[in-house]
């Protein structure tokens, strides 16, 4: 009986933590319309479930990306980059040590700039006119 314990009681002193500690991850890679990978992807998951409601990631050289140790519960996962539409994915959930593999295409946006006109009239500093106006 004392044998049967102390191996429970060094099973839950072992598997408890490994317990805590295994949570789940979203991987996956992006590519534009062509199929060709695009790196410096900004990659952000988001959920109540996360303490700080949202994690991002970047996109490596070969298009890929992982955000691990995520808690258990319903994500939304977004692409951002530069010239591109913003992809979305929502509904993604996630439970235990479950990998959720999340592709994405983007395919190019509209360049979009701002131009800012001013109306003001330009000063002018002409010390003859000023004299030439207080003589008269």
């Amino acid at each position: 009986m004392l044998r049967f314990m102390r191996a429970a009681l060094v099973l839950v002193l072992v598997g408890v933590p490994t317990a805590v500690y295994a949570q789940a991850s979203i991987v996956g890679t992006v590519k534009d319309a062509s199929g060709a990978v695009l790196p410096g992807v900004t990659v952000e998951a988001s959920s109540p479930a996360l303490i700080e409601r949202a994690r991002s990631v970047t996109t490596n050289s070969v298009g890929q990306y992982s955000i691990q140790d995520l808690r258990p519960g319903s994500y939304s996962v977004t692409f951002t980059l530069g010239g591109f539409n913003i992809v979305k994915r929502d509904g993604i959930e996630l439970a235990g040590t479950f990998i959720a593999t999340v592709n994405a295409d983007m395919r190019v946006g509209g360049v979009q700039e701002t131009v800012t006109v001013s109306g003001a009239s330009p000063v002018v500093d002409n010390p003859a006119l000023y004299c030439a106006q207080q003589i008269h």
